[in-house]
């Protein structure tokens, strides 16, 4: 990798990415269909919407990053203010043109995605409602892939999502877990450059563990009337599903614990931001976690997949 590409690797934290695709994945296993092309341009349109945030990110505190970490590409002068703004915008505008290609309930998701993230980078980050925004934007990306699968061009739903779908209060559960874990890592990681928090780390653990007796509870299987739903539809296997979540849960529980108690027990910035990219890699498993509760174990299985890479990638760009 060139030194100008490493430097957008960087900016752009190519490492997470590999935590995006399950957003939209859970959301369509909530649906109880399986992933269709419009899922594919949820992933897309997600990853886009990401990235864009991540280059925001780092021109919104390129002055912050001057003193405390002035390796990073802005403040080192490897890549420009204004090539990063220009980045973020376009990106922006290609996630929303995919999510527009899907359908038009999923353009209004990704719209409604593509502000928080904004809102997040250029205000609320610095504020106590921060981690709130975070976790606001998983969830909605999380239902943006939900509403893609379920919907066609015209907005209304898909014959397979009309017969064979599962109730929005599914979704909308998945979403809520995601959330609530993006909201204790975004905790966190407000004390990565300064350290000094014992406390956020342990309440941090906590709520994985509460998350993860959450996510391993089976979700009830969809009664839909009328005949059975056609080939797009799937039918849960709760006797297999059930091992798979709680095989899937346990391991949501180990990738984060280990540093999540090392930064409790010794909060400098270097063990609190391994905890931090600890917590953004568990968010694969969790992503797996809650599409085996939905009765898709297949899709739990390939978003796992992801973790070796998301862990290999990690050990050549740092995820924060």
């Amino acid at each position: 990798m060139t030194g100008r590409l490493a430097s957008w690797a960087e900016l752009l934290r190519v490492s997470a990415l590999c935590t995006v695709p399950g957003d939209a994945l859970a959301g369509a296993a909530a649906t109880g269909l399986r992933p269709n092309r419009s899922t594919l341009l949820a992933i897309g349109s997600s990853l886009c919407l990401y990235e864009a945030g991540m280059a925001l990110n780092d021109w919104a505190d390129r002055a912050e990053d001057a003193i405390d970490r002035p390796h990073r590409p802005i403040p080192s002068g490897r890549i420009t203010p204004r090539a990063a703004l220009t980045a973020s915008a376009a990106l922006t505008a290609a996630g929303l043109g995919l999510a527009a290609r899907a359908s038009r309930p999923a353009l209004a998701v990704a719209t409604a995605l593509a502000a928080t993230v904004w809102a997040y980078d250029l205000h609320l980050k610095h504020t106590p409602a921060g981690p709130a925004a975070m976790a606001g934007a998983r969830a909605l990306d999380l239902l943006l892939g939900t509403v893609a699968t379920s919907t066609g061009p015209s907005g209304r739903p898909t014959p397979a999502a009309s017969r064979g779908g599962r109730p929005t209060a599914t979704a909308l559960r998945s979403a809520a877990l995601l959330g609530a874990h993006t909201y204790a890592v975004t905790s966190v990681s407000r004390h990565e450059t300064q350290g000094g928090s014992t406390r956020t780390p342990l309440l941090a653990l906590a709520a994985t563990l509460t998350l993860a007796a959450k996510a391993s509870r089976p979700t009830p299987a969809p009664q839909p009337d009328g005949p059975p739903g056609p080939a797009g539809a799937r039918t849960p296997t709760p006797s297999a599903g059930a091992l798979v979540t709680a095989v899937l849960a346990a391991t949501y529980v180990r990738t984060p614990a280990t540093p999540l108690l090392h930064a409790a027990l010794n909060p400098s910035p270097p063990l609190v931001q391994r905890s931090v990219g600890a917590g953004i890699r568990a968010v694969i498993p969790l992503q797996a976690t809650l599409s085996a509760r939905a009765g898709a174990p297949g899709t739990a299985l390939a978003i796992l997949c992801l973790a070796p890479l998301a862990r290999a990638l990690a050990r050549k760009v740092s995820p924060t």
